[in-house]
């Protein structure tokens, strides 16, 4: 059928009457992603193609002028081309609404020969995440952010247990709650549990419930967060906090999916899918025997990895739009680009939470101005390429000396090469560099640099 159709003119009624069969935005490309042919829910998304004219698919879903795997995305028609199947992933496409995440399905067609010539590609609207400023939910668009929600899209329609690791402040419990929207209990409860800084009575009496006169303070019998769950999502953060004792009745629960209210001898039954996240090494807790190992596998069936801010510095500005427009009480007027270039610099080890403090702590300085690099910590001024000498007015000229100690002193602080590469890097001898780096201590204990 389709070899008929490619010898008909391209916007040919049974090509058109075949993509209009699919409701999502569909199209046919060749191996050189001109497209041949689109559906009416394509214009919708896209906006009028015109067949008198070649387009290349990301020319019009992405607006790029290369294609998607030399602008930092991965091609799906690739992967087609490799296996001959069909292949699944994650795309941010430019719609009538803006930028949105979409979950781009290609489909090869064979030729004559058998191998992939044609493909038809189908486009569903995503909701796991946004690449533009939103009130709710996950924000990004970097290569590692959008690595992290194709396996969202992955894992969600699947019951199997996930493991999120990542440091703190990267948003694990946002994380979480994605998963469990965008899986068949979504209309059921997301319970989230943190499992740090409970002791071991506490965290059981917390997890199971208990009966009335189970200890003492016991006067009333307590539903536990594990009935809570029943039919949605457990979320356990910082599971690496669980006390060993609790590990076993845990992994009992996971295994048999019954438990017993403490102080009760009847055994009740659950069913919740469980979501757990840590920043700790669970495996190096493994070998010290601190943390089970058949619970550790029980618990890692499919684990994600969250990127931390430092690997995603691309999403920086949005990430900061998208802050600002979600802080209540305070009058957003802006934010100037050299203080968004001053947060690219910084390398945030407390991660989201970290800029959202430095966030709000701006907008209380910059009152009714738009936040500039003086409304942000010393930590970022001093790696601000321009913005070092911002309130130093009296140095309206540095010395070579003292441009060269600061820049010897923002390389150390965003590198994390060791002293050899870093050296062949600048262009001078591991020597020089050492020297360089001394100089720039012992000048940073002086009152004048000269």
């Amino acid at each position: 059928m389709f070899q008929e159709l490619m010898h008909t003119p391209l916007i040919a009624l049974p090509l058109k009457n075949l993509l209009n069969s699919y409701t999502e935005p569909a199209i046919l490309l060749d191996k050189d992603f001109f497209i041949h042919g689109y559906n009416d829910a394509y214009i919708h998304e896209y906006g009028s193609v015109s067949m008198t004219e070649s387009h290349k698919c990301y020319e019009i879903s992405h607006s790029f002028s290369k294609p998607c795997d030399q602008e930092g995305e991965s091609c799906p028609m690739f992967s087609c081309m490799e296996s001959g199947r069909a292949h699944k992933m994650m795309h941010v496409h430019v719609t009538s609404r803006g930028r949105e995440y979409v979950e781009v399905e290609m489909r090869p067609i064979a030729g004559d020969d058998g191998n992939p010539e044609y493909f038809l590609e189908i486009l569903k609207p995503s909701h796991i995440a946004q690449a533009m400023p939103s009130p709710v939910g996950l924000v990004g668009m970097s290569e590692p952010f959008n690595h992290m929600i194709d396996m969202i899209r992955r894992v969600a329609p699947s019951r199997v247990s996930v493991f999120l690791s990542g440091a703190s402040g990267t948003g694990k419990e946002v994380v979480a709650r994605a998963i469990h929207d965008s899986s068949d209990r979504s209309d059921k409860p997301f319970v989230p549990v943190e499992c740090s800084g409970l002791t071991e009575t506490l965290f059981e009496s917390e997890l199971f419930g208990h009966e009335k006169g189970a200890f003492t303070g016991a006067y009333l019998k307590k539903r536990g967060l594990v009935e809570a769950a029943h039919g949605g999502t457990l979320f356990l953060d910082e599971i690496g906090d669980v006390p060993l004792p609790l590990q076993v009745k845990l992994l009992r629960l996971l295994e048999t999916k019954t438990y017993r209210n403490v102080g009760s001898v009847d055994t009740l039954h659950t069913d919740f899918r469980l979501i757990s996240a840590t920043n700790q090494d669970l495996g190096a807790m493994v070998e010290a025997g601190t943390f089970r190992l058949d619970l550790y596998y029980r618990i890692s069936v499919f684990p994600i990895h969250i990127p931390s801010l430092s690997e995603r510095k691309k999403d920086i500005p949005l990430l900061v739009e998208t802050l600002l427009q979600r802080m209540e009480g305070f009058r957003n007027n802006g934010i100037t680009p050299r203080a968004i270039k001053a947060l690219e610099n910084y390398h945030f080890p407390g991660n989201i939470r970290e800029l959202l403090n430095f966030l709000e702590r701006a907008l209380l300085l910059a009152e009714n101005e738009p936040i500039d690099l003086k409304h942000l910590p010393q930590v970022c001024r001093d790696l601000s390429t321009d913005g070092a000498m911002e309130d130093r007015q009296e140095e309206t000229i540095l010395t070579l000396r003292e441009v060269e100690r600061r820049y010897i002193k923002q390389v150390l602080a965003q590198s994390q090469e060791d002293r050899k590469n870093l050296a062949e890097r600048l262009g001078v001898s591991e020597r020089t560099l050492y020297r360089k780096i001394e100089e720039a201590h012992m000048i940073d204990g002086m009152d004048d640099p000269e």
